[in-house]
C-alpha cells in the first residue's frame, strides 16, 4: 500500500492517556456517527454545533471535516446509517416469515411498536431531524425520503403478495397506521393511541384480504 493510500485508511488521534491511536477511517466515521446520533437524540441536530461535536468525539477536528465536509453532510449520514440499521432489522425478519406475507407485513409493525414503546422515545428521527430544515434538496430530507420510499416498497411488496395486483391501497393504510405511530408514540407516550396501531393495522390486514 502506498503512503498516500495508507494516509487515507487510517488516521492517528490521541486517547485519554494522551498517546496516539491509530485508528481506521470505519472506526472513526462509527465514532463520529455515534456521537452525533447520542447528541442529536438528546437535544436536536440544529442545536449541536460542530464545535461542540468535535470535542464530544475525543477526534481532531480535522479529523472529522476530513470525514465529512459540512454539518449538513453529517447529518444526512447520520440518517442513512439509521435508515440502514432499520432496514437491515426490518429485512431479517422478512427473510424468517418469508411466504407468509400477512404475518411479514405485521412484523413491520411489531418492529415499529417496539421502537416507539421503547424508553426515552422522543419520535421517529427522520421526521425529526428533515423538519429541521427547509431545503427539499438537504441531506437530512433526501435521506429521511429515501428510508421512507425503502419502507413502502416492502410494504407494497407484501401487500401484493397478499393481493395480487392490488395490493397499494393495504400498503398505504399500514404505512399511515406506521407514520401515526410514530408520532402518536412520540408526543403522547406508548400507553396512548400508538398501543392500538398494530391492532389496527391487522384490521386493515384482515379487511382487505376477506373479500379475495
Amino acid at each position: 500500500m502506498t503512503a498516500a493510500a495508507l494516509s487515507l485508511a487510517t488516521d492517528h488521534d490521541h486517547g485519554a492517556d494522551g498517546v496516539p491511536v491509530r485508528r481506521s477511517r470505519a472506526e472513526r466515521q462509527a465514532i463520529v456517527l455515534d456521537t452525533a446520533e447520542r447528541l442529536f437524540a438528546a437535544r436536536s441536530s440544529r442545536s449541536v454545533g460542530m464545535d461542540e461535536l468535535v470535542r464530544e468525539t475525543g477526534l481532531g477536528k480535522m479529523t472529522v471535516y476530513r470525514l465529512f465536509k459540512s454539518k449538513d453532510e453529517l447529518v444526512g449520514a447520520y440518517l442513512a446509517r439509521k435508515a440502514a440499521t432499520v432496514l437491515a432489522s426490518i429485512d431479517a425478519d422478512l427473510m424468517r416469515l418469508e411466504g407468509d406475507p400477512r404475518a411479514a407485513l405485521l412484523a413491520v409493525v411489531d418492529i415499529v411498536e417496539r421502537d416507539v414503546t421503547r424508553a426515552g422515545f422522543r419520535g421517529c428521527p427522520f421526521t425529526n431531524v428533515s423538519s429541521e430544515y427547509d431545503d427539499p434538496t438537504h441531506p437530512a430530507r433526501s435521506a429521511a425520503a429515501d428510508y421512507k420510499f425503502e419502507l413502502h416498497a416492502r410494504l407494497e411488496r407484501l401487500a401484493d403478495q397478499l393481493l395480487p395486483g392490488a395490493g397499494e391501497d393495504l400498503a398505504a393504510q399500514v404505512h399511515l397506521v406506521i407514520d401515526g405511530m410514530y408520532l402518536s408514540g412520540g408526543l403522547l407516550g406508548p400507553d396512548g393511541p400508538a398501543s392500538h396501531g398494530r391492532q389496527l393495522a391487522e384490521r386493515l390486514v384482515d379487511s382487505a384480504t376477506a373479500t379475495v
